[in-house]
């Protein structure tokens, strides 16, 4: 089973949004997805439990995950402030693919520099054995706050995987239980567009 974690210590950044989405994503490939909510508000939870029962199913799981697992993939909802515990460091290592997500905000960016700098410096990352990417949330491309965390990003030698934009889209698919893959493409036609790059670097090994 191939871990994803959705992590950065601070709150209001996107993470859930962003999890249930690849979830989604996962699930309409046709791959058998499990999602660990660690959020104390248990948003991801309520996600799948109104998520409808004709389309690709995502199952929850509690944190005693068995290694004979059924699932090909576990997406991580981490929750805020997960830096520093015996948690966070039991999740960073044995995660495959750890994914960012970081807000316009010039407070955002730095108060996520440690974190990063941390996730680089891990043996597994090192030895390439996981991948780091950052997602721009409720950014778009070519804006300032874009060029901004390119620039944050270019010390630390990071891709940015995505900028999502945010719009009502993502609100309406999640009070369905649904993700952007769920969808008629035409609804979700242009944020589908900003996802192109992330679906690669997931899908890649």
């Amino acid at each position: 089973m191939k871990t994803i974690l959705i992590a950065n210590p601070k709150g209001g950044c996107g993470k859930t949004t962003l999890s249930v989405n690849i979830a989604g994503f996962l699930a309409n490939r046709g791959q058998r997805v499990a999602l660990l909510d660690m959020d104390r508000q248990q948003s991801a939870a309520l996600w799948v439990a109104t998520r409808p029962e004709d389309i690709p199913p995502v199952h929850v799981l509690k944190y005693n995950i068995e290694l004979d697992s059924p699932f090909n993939w576990l997406v991580v909802d981490s929750a805020a402030g997960l830096s520093g515990s015996n948690l966070a460091c039991s999740l960073i290592k044995k995660a495959s693919k750890i994914i960012v997500p970081v807000t316009p905000s010039l407070f955002d960016l730095h108060a996520s520099r440690d974190f990063l700098q941390t996730l680089i410096e891990e043996k597994r990352v090192r030895n390439s054995h996981c991948r780091i990417g950052v997602v721009g949330m409720r950014m778009e491309s070519r804006t300032r706050a874009a060029h901004a965390l390119e620039y944050f990003l270019s010390t630390l030698d990071l891709p940015v995987l995505a900028y999502l934009r945010e719009t009502q889209v993502y609100v309406n698919a999640a009070f369905e239980g649904k993700s952007l893959f769920d969808l008629p493409h035409h609804v979700a036609e242009r944020e589908l567009e900003q996802w192109e790059f992330l679906q690669e670097w997931l899908e890649k090994d």
